[in-house]
C-alpha cells in the first residue's frame, strides 16, 4: 500500500510542476507582445522536439516488439496521422469566446494546448504511476524528467490565458487543470487500466498524443508567434525550446 501512495506522489509532483510555468504571469514586463510572442515560439519548439525524440521513437519501439518493422512504423504514422486529425477537429469545434474584453485567437490558442496537454499528461501519469509501482527509483527518475518538460508545457496554456484574459486566476486555473491531469492518470491506472495496459494500446496512444502535439505547434503556437512580426525572435525562441528539450531528454 505504501508503494501505491509513494507512486502517486511522484505522479503528482511530475504533473504538478506544470504549474511552475506560470510563475512567468507574475513578472512584469515592459513589452509584453515580446514576452507572448516568445513563449509560443518556445513552447511550439518543445512540443514539437518532444514528439520527435520521445514519443514517435517510444510509439515505435513498443510495437516493434510485437509487429514487425514495417507494420510497426506504418500503424504509429497511422495514429500521428489520426491525432492531426483530433487537433484539427478539436479547433474546429471549440466555440468563439464572445467577451470584447479577451483577444479570442490568444485565448484560443491557450486552450487549446490545455486539452493537448491534459490528453498528454493522462497517459503519461498512467507510465509514471505503474513504473513507480514496479520500481520507485526508477520512477523518480522518470518523473524529474517529465516535470522538467512540464514547465514549459505550463507556459504554454498560462502565457497565452494570462495575456489574452488579463485574470491571473484564470491562467492559474487552467495550468493547474492541465497538471492535477497526471495524477488523474494515476488514479484511473490504479482503478481501471492496469490489467489491461499492453505496449500495444500505449504505443497507439502515443503516435496520436505527439500527432496532437505537432499539430497544435504547426497550426497553432507558431502562426500565433509569428502574429507578433518579430520573425527573428520567434525562430530564436523556438530554437532555445528544441535545445532545451533534447538537453532535457540527455539527462533522463
Amino acid at each position: 500500500m505504501n508503494n501505491v501512495v509513494y507512486s502517486f506522489l511522484i505522479t503528482s509532483f511530475a504533473g504538478l510542476s506544470t504549474m511552475l510555468g506560470s510563475l512567468l504571469i507574475f513578472f512584469k514586463f515592459k513589452n509584453t507582445n515580446k514576452v507572448v510572442c516568445s513563449s509560443l515560439a518556445f513552447a511550439a519548439g518543445v512540443m514539437l522536439t518532444i514528439s520527435v525524440i520521445d514519443l514517435i521513437p517510444s510509439s515505435i519501439n513498443g510495437l516493434l516488439k510485437i509487429f514487425y518493422f514495417f507494420p510497426a512504423i506504418l500503424l504509429s504514422l497511422i495514429f500521428i496521422v489520426i491525432g492531426i486529425i483530433i487537433s484539427l477537429f478539436i479547433n474546429k469545434y471549440i466555440p468563439d469566446i464572445n467577451s470584447t474584453k479577451i483577444d479570442k485567437n490568444l485565448f484560443k490558442v491557450g486552450l487549446i494546448s490545455m486539452i493537448a496537454i491534459i490528453l498528454h499528461n493522462v497517459p503519461e501519469g498512467i507510465a509514471t504511476f505503474m513504473t513507480s509501482t514496479k520500481n520507485i527509483e526508477l520512477g523518480l527518475s522518470l518523473a524529474v524528467a517529465i516535470a522538467l518538460h512540464n514547465i514549459p508545457e505550463g507556459i504554454s496554456i498560462s502565457v497565452p490565458i494570462f495575456y489574452s484574459t488579463k485574470s491571473k486566476f484564470k491562467s492559474l486555473l487552467y495550468t493547474f487543470i492541465s497538471g492535477v491531469s497526471e495524477p488523474v492518470g494515476a488514479v484511473i491506472a490504479y482503478l481501471f487500466l492496469a490489467p489491461f495496459m499492453n505496449d500495444c494500446i500505449m504505443s497507439l496512444l502515443l503516435a496520436s498524443i505527439a500527432g496532437i502535439m505537432i499539430a497544435i505547434s504547426i497550426y497553432e503556437l507558431i502562426p500565433a508567434s509569428l502574429k507578433y512580426k518579430e520573425l527573428k525572435r520567434s525562430i530564436t525562441y523556438f530554437l532555445i525550446g528544441i535545445i532545451f528539450m533534447i538537453v532535457c531528454h540527455a539527462l533522463m
